[in-house]
């Protein structure tokens, strides 16, 4: 297998407020290609989907399990400690659950946690020690 990921998919319980929140809370541009019920959103190189959590369900032959941490996180790095407040003011605003407020980390940079409607659990982190190109993306 490549070493290469190309579609993250989403199993979402209320497909309408999980676009909402994406598409107009995050500001994120829906692709041409998505469907009723597939959300796509390129993020350069690849995509994350969102598809309603039952029809996930059916597909992975599967039965969902809630949990309140799976051992996953989804991170966004930013360009200064200043854009991850401004991050996590805008998500709290749109209803996310903030798990952890920003503020300095012991590997040296500046993080935050928040859950989106769905509870996925994402980061939004400064890290000094990383660069991102012209591009936003990462260059280790």
């Amino acid at each position: 297998m490549r070493q290469k990921f190309n579609l993250i998919t989403l199993g979402v319980d209320d497909f309408q407020k999980s676009l909402n929140f994406y598409e107009n809370g995050l500001g994120w541009k829906k692709s041409e290609k998505s469907l009723d019920e597939l959300a796509l959103f390129d993020l350069g190189g690849i995509f994350l989907a969102l598809h309603p959590r039952t029809e996930l369900s059916k597909d992975t032959t599967l039965e969902y399990q809630s949990t309140s941490f799976s051992g996953l996180t989804i991170s966004h790095n930013t360009r200064s400690e200043k854009e991850v407040d401004e991050i996590i003011g805008k998500v709290e605003q749109l209803g996310a659950t903030i798990v952890r407020s920003a503020q300095k980390v012991y590997w040296g940079g500046y993080s935050a946690y928040f859950k989106d409607p769905d509870g996925y659990l994402f980061e939004v982190a400064y890290n000094p020690f990383w660069l991102l190109d012209e591009n936003d993306n990462l260059v280790l």
